[in-house]
C-alpha cells in the first residue's frame, strides 16, 4: 500500500514536471497560428530579398494554415524590421527578416539600437544572396579593372550606390577600395528601387547590390563587371569573381527570420518546421534560381549558435577597418 502510493505519488509529480512543456507544445500545435503572421522586411517593395520573401512567406503560409503578410520597413540598412521587433509580443505573430546588418550596425554606432544577441529569438535561416557590381550599358569600363583604374586615377570621382550604410554591399566596397587603395564616394538608398534608378538616371557611376539588377543584365540595359561569391554565377558564367581578380573577398551575406526575445520553444518549432518546408517549396526555390541564391537552411538552435558566430567575425571585421559610425 505504502509503495504504490510511492509509486503514485512519483508518478503525479512527474506528470506536474512534464505538463506545463508538454501542454505548451500541445497547444502551439493545436492552435498556433490561428490568425495572420506579419512577416516584416526591412527593404523596399521589389528588390530582391522582397521578391524572394514574398515567394517564402506564401510557401509558408500554405503549411502553417495561415496568411504570412510582408511589410516593408525600408531604410537604415535594413535594421528597421529586426528594431521594430522590439515593440511586439513574443507570440510569433510578428516576425522579421534578419539582415545581416543586424550583426554591424549595432557595432558601428555609440548607441545600438539593441542587443543583437539578447533582443531576439532566431528561428531559421534561409539563404543568402549573389551579389555584383553593375554600371549602365553605355558605361566607359567593360571590366571591374578598368573601373578600378578609374578610381585609382581621380580619387573621389566615382561614386557607387548601395541599400545602405553598414550593409554588406557598402562594406564590401570599402574593404575592395582598402585593398587596391582606392578612394570613392558612397551613396547610400532605402532599397534597389531607388538604387537602380538613380543608376539608369545617370545620378550615380555604379551599383552594388543583389541579383535584382539580373534581368536587366541579360536584356542589355546594365553591364555586369564582378560577382562576389565563392564561385562564378551559374546564370553569368563569364562574369569574374573578386578572387579571381586577386581581391581575396567573398560576400554572399545569408540571412533568415527571427522574433522578439522570449518566444515559448513550441511556438518556434511549429514556424521552424513549416519554414523548412517552405524553403524547399518549388515556388520558392523558383525564385532563388531567378537570383542565384542558394537554400542555406538552419533550425533555432543552429541559426542561434550562427548568429553568435557571425557577431563575433563582425565585430573584428569592424574592429580591424575602424568602421565605427
Amino acid at each position: 500500500m505504502t509503495l504504490l502510493t510511492r509509486r503514485g505519488a512519483l508518478g503525479l509529480a512527474a506528470g506536474a514536471l512534464a505538463s506545463p512543456a508538454l501542454s505548451s507544445l500541445a497547444l502551439a500545435q493545436s492552435s498556433f497560428p490561428s490568425r495572420p503572421i506579419r512577416m516584416l522586411v526591412p527593404w523596399a517593395a521589389g528588390g530582391t530579398t522582397d521578391v524572394q520573401m514574398r515567394a517564402f512567406c506564401e510557401a509558408a503560409a500554405r503549411h502553417l494554415g495561415q496568411p504570412v503578410v510582408v511589410e516593408n520597413r525600408a531604410g537604415a540598412g535594413g535594421i528597421l524590421g529586426p528594431q521594430a521587433l522590439l515593440n511586439e509580443k513574443p507570440d510569433g505573430y510578428v516576425l522579421s527578416q534578419m539582415p545581416i546588418s543586424v550583426f554591424r550596425y549595432p557595432q558601428m554606432v555609440d548607441k545600438p539600437p539593441f542587443n543583437t544577441l539578447k533582443d531576439f529569438t532566431w528561428v531559421s535561416h534561409l539563404t543568402g544572396y549573389l551579389f555584383g557590381v553593375v554600371v549602365r550599358a553605355d558605361a566607359p569600363w567593360k571590366t571591374f579593372d578598368e573601373f578600378l583604374a578609374a578610381a585609382k586615377q581621380k580619387p573621389g570621382s566615382i561614386n557607387y550606390g548601395t541599400p545602405g550604410v553598414g550593409t554588406s554591399l557598402h562594406l564590401t566596397m570599402e574593404q575592395i577600395a582598402g585593398q587596391r587603395g582606392l578612394e570613392w564616394t558612397h551613396v547610400p538608398f532605402r532599397g534597389f528601387s531607388e538604387n537602380v534608378t538613380a543608376l539608369l538616371g545617370g545620378q550615380i557611376h555604379a551599383l552594388a547590390d543583389s541579383s535584382g539588377w539580373a534581368e536587366m543584365v541579360k536584356d542589355g540595359r546594365l553591364r555586369l563587371l564582378v560577382t562576389w561569391g565563392p564561385e562564378r554565377a551559374k546564370r553569368f558564367p563569364d562574369t569574374p569573381t573578386l578572387k579571381e581578380l586577386g581581391i581575396d573577398i567573398v560576400s554572399t551575406s545569408p540571412y533568415g527570420v527571427a522574433g522578439p526575445k522570449g518566444m515559448d520553444p513550441a511556438v518556434v518549432r511549429v514556424l521552424d518546421a513549416a519554414f523548412k518546408k517552405a524553403v524547399t517549396d518549388p515556388q520558392h526555390t523558383a525564385i532563388l534560381d531567378r537570383y542565384d541564391m542558394p537554400v542555406i537552411y538552419m533550425g533555432p538552435e543552429e541559426y542561434t549558435a550562427f548568429a553568435e558566430r557571425t557577431w563575433r567575425e563582425e565585430k573584428a571585421m569592424i574592429d580591424r577597418l575602424n568602421l565605427h559610425i
